[in-house]
Order: structure tokens, then C-alpha cells, then sequence
């Protein structure tokens, strides 16, 4: 297969960022947190559900609602359409995609179910496998032949919310059209069929690509989930870390270079903590954590084992414009997470996406640029909001920038000033943000462990 030839969108891009001019520079999109609601236009329900996916286009096409999803709402077609579109415009001559996770928007049972009149698992069955290849079939049309890597959010099954069942019938049912639509068949098929019907992860290589693509469910290591990782045999989230470990173990006697895609971030939950935990003075007196603490120590174990192969984590679910350091060595924070905005703007952020630049001879990430959809505008559509080494002024390689920002922030008002405004794509009605907790998100990026970032928060000077 052939990588798409479309003409790349070098603003932003064109900066000398890395001192690596002289090398080939390749794009690399990511884009995440969609959220797809059906439900947008209650007027066209009944036919969406009695219509075969073929024609659900069609259908979305023919709705009356036109405008853009605003605020406080999930992605209605109009907006998918929007954002798919420009983000194709960015896929030049990319070997790959990154979707890190939540196809389908929230409370997606609760209200199909109040819109169908009853609560048909069936019906429920039926039209969430239909939504989910719908937006597959969408994403395909718009990127050509340039294999999505894709894991799943917390959103994606059918039981809804972190209720995804390892071995159950979504995983089965999906493992087929994700493997042929996002995929391309460019994963060992008969290694995919093997780990993802049964935990949602897998391994993939598409041609061309300078590292493996190693997707995580990290939905099996929710802090919403009952079970945390124990050393029972049939435990879901303990297999996939042995499995990971197996991953990370070939990748380095093959002396591969391993791009980690995960839906959750390991750390804290910075806003639930903030709301939960934090007083008027700004001292806290607790942390919400994303991952169970077993699991999530076990996964920083295997990552610094292999820290030397993992190039980069990618990640979304926070919907905002931010990043994490996951290991540290003398104190010192290290090996970036980065969270991709989401495309929904429920939770108040612009809609927003992000492309790396990457060093074409070796896939090393230089710099990237953040996409967003300024929703305050009459005719809103996506274009640059921002350059990362335009923003902070920087000449390094992507990882050491963003090991070099964090502690520069603390001191750096102007660096910290961008942080905060980056942070929701350009849009903050509550202003979240501000100097009583600055501390909770700063610590938020390089502290991973509970009561480390505890202390960091309250002894922050």
C-alpha cells in the first residue's frame, strides 16, 4: 500500500526546530476524543436505527441541524465532517494515524435507550456497532490508504462507561472491521486476534513506519473499574502488562523504537482532585488517580525497564492540551506522555487535534502543531492555534523540550501563561487555571505518584 499523497500543510512547520533541516520531515496526526453523537437530531432516530450504516450518511446530510456542536456538547455529524476534513489536509505524506480512544459519546446506552422507549440490549447492540463502523467507514474516507493506530476509550463498548468486557462481545464483534478499516490488515493477524478480542491491545508495524505501534487498553487499569491488577491468572489488566512486557522485551532485542498508544494517562486526575481536594489556600488533601495503583506502578516498572525503546506515549481522555513526564531519575522528570485534545467540546475546550513532526530518517519527534476550531467565531473552522517551539522557544527535539518546560514553567511566567491558555485549545469560561491552582496541574505533569504529587502541590514555593 501507498501512503495518501496529499499536499501537507507546512504551517508552523517550517522552522528549523530541531537543527535537523537538512533530514526529510514527515507528519504524524493525532486526533482524539470524538465523542460521535447520533442522537444530535432526535428527528432522524427512528431511521438511523431501521437503516442499514451504509445509509446513515445520507441521512445526517438530509437533518436540518447544520451548525457546528458548541460547548457543553458532543460531536454532531456537522462538526465530525469539519474535523475529519481538516485534519486529512494534515496527513501528507504520513505513514500512520493516531486515534487514541472514545468513539462514542457518553451516557450513549442511557439515551438511546430513552429514545428507543425501552431497554432493548438488542437494539442497543445493534446500533452502537453500527455508530462505531460509521465512524470507522468516515475516518477511512478522509485518510486514504494511511493505517489508523487506534485504541479504545472508556466510552467504546456496550455496556457503556468503563464497563468494556475483555473477551465480550464488543471486542468480538469489532475486532473484524477495526482490523480491515483503521488497521488496513497492517498488524499480525493472527497476533491481533489473538490480544485484541480479548483485551482490546495489540500490536501493529504499517509499512514504511520507523517504529512499532504498540496500543494499550488502559481502560482495564481504570481507577473506575472494581478490579486492579492482581496476580490471579484470569486477571484481564495483569495478562495485558505481562503482555506488554513480552512487547517491550522484543522491541529492544530487535532494537526497535516503540511509539506507546493509551487511551487514560497514568498520574492524577488533576481537575477531580482540584474539585474534590482542593481548598480556598490551594493545599490538598487528597488525589484522584486515573490508574488502579497496582496497575499503574507495574506499567512505570516495565516502562523504565525499557525506557531506552519507548520513544513516545500518546494519549487523550482529559479532553485538554497537555503532558506528562512518567519517570524520573534523580528527582528529575522524564519520558513524555502526550495528551492529544479532544475533537468534543463538552467539557468547554475548542474543538482541537495535533500533528507531529517527525524526523523522517528515524521517526524522532521535533516539534508539533495544535489544530483547533475557534468556536467563539461566526464561521468557525479549524486552523493552527498554535507551534510548540514557537511558543516556548525552543530549538531541541520534541522530548527534550518537554522535559525542559516543566521545570522552566515554575519560574517562567510568560511559559506558564501559554500553558494555561493552550490548555483548552483557546477556550476557558471558568478559567480553571489560576494561581491558586497552578501548583495542582504543574505537579500534575512530572509527579506520578500519589503522594509525591500530594506533597509537591502543597509545598509548591
Amino acid at each position: 500500500m501507498v501512503s495518501v499523497l496529499i499536499i501537507f500543510l507546512s504551517t508552523g512547520c517550517s522552522n528549523d526546530s530541531s537543527g535537523t533541516s537538512t533530514q526529510s520531515k514527515l507528519p504524524l496526526l493525532i486526533i482524539s476524543d470524538v465523542h460521535f453523537t447520533p442522537f444530535y437530531d432526535t428527528t432522524i432516530f427512528d431511521d438511523l436505527v431501521n437503516s442499514p450504516v451504509e445509509e446513515w450518511a445520507d441521512l445526517f446530510e438530509s437533518s436540518t441541524v447544520t451548525d457546528l456542536s458548541s460547548w457543553g456538547q458532543e460531536t454532531n455529524y456537522p462538526l465530525l465532517k469539519r474535523a475529519l476534513t481538516a485534519a486529512s489536509r494534515s496527513v501528507g505524506e504520513g505513514q500512520a494515524v493516531i486515534f487514541p480512544g472514545d468513539i462514542l459519546a457518553h451516557q450513549f446506552p442511557e439515551t438511546f435507550f430513552k429514545l428507543y422507549g425501552e431497554e432493548d440490549y438488542d437494539a442497543l447492540r445493534s446500533f452502537v456497532y453500527k455508530t462505531v463502523v460509521f465512524f470507522a467507514t468516515q475516518v477511512r474516507e478522509r485518510m486514504g490508504s494511511v493505517p489508523v493506530m487506534f485504541t479504545l476509550g472508556n466510552n467504546d463498548s456496550y455496556a457503556g462507561d468503563y464497563l468494556l468486557v475483555p473477551g465480550g462481545a464488543f471486542l468480538a464483534d469489532t475486532a473484524e472491521a477495526f482490523y480491515n478499516t483503521f488497521l488496513l490488515g497492517w498488524a499480525d493477524r493472527k497476533s491481533y486476534f489473538s490480544t485484541y478480542p480479548a483485551g482490546g491491545y495489540f500490536v501493529a508495524e504499517p509499512p514504511g513506519a520507523k517504529v512499532l505501534f504498540v496500543c494499550v487498553n488502559s481502560i482495564l487499569f481504570s481507577n473506575h473499574r472494581t478490579e486492579g491488577c492482581t496476580d490471579s491468572t484470569d486477571n484481564a489488566a495483569t495478562t495485558q502488562l505481562a503482555w506488554l512486557e513480552k512487547v517491550l522485551e522484543k522491541a529492544y532485542a530487535d532494537q526497535k523504537k516503540v511509539f506507546m498508544v493509551t487511551h487514560i494517562p497514568t498520574g492524577m486526575s488533576i481537575y477531580s482532585t482540584v474539585q474534590t481536594y482542593m481548598d480556598a489556600s490551594g493545599k490538598i488533601s487528597g488525589a484522584d488517580v486515573f490508574w488502579k495503583e497496582s496497575c499503574q506502578n507495574r506499567f512505570l516498572e516495565i516502562c523504565r525497564k525499557y525506557e531506552s525503546v519507548i520513544e513516545i506515549i500518546f494519549s487523550g481522555h482529559t479532553h485538554m492540551d497537555e503532558y506528562r513526564l512518567i519517570l524520573d531519575h534523580d528527582d528529575e522528570a522524564y519520558k513524555p506522555i502526550m495528551v492529544t485534545p479532544a475533537v468534543s467540546p463538552q467539557f468547554g475546550n475548542n474543538p482541537a487535534f495535533k500533528v507531529l513532526t517527525l524526523a523522517g530518517e528515524d521517526w524522532e519527534p521535533l516539534d508539533y502543531r495544535s489544530i483547533s476550531c475557534d468556536l467563539n467565531l461566526s464561521s468557525p473552522d479549524f486552523s493552527t492555534y498554535y507551534v510548540f517551539s514557537e511558543a516556548y522557544s525552543t530549538e531541541m527535539p520534541l522530548e527534550e523540550s518537554l522535559v525542559d518546560l516543566f521545570p522552566k514553567m515554575k519560574n517562567n511566567d510568560s511559559d506558564r501563561k501559554n500553558y494555561a491558555r493552550f490548555y483548552y485549545s483557546g477556550h476557558d469560561d471558568a478559567n480553571i487555571i489560576d494561581d491558586t491552582t497552578w501548583p495542582a496541574y504543574w505537579c500534575g505533569i512530572g509527579r506520578m505518584n500519589r503522594g509525591e504529587y500530594i506533597e509537591c502541590v502543597n509545598g509548591y514555593r
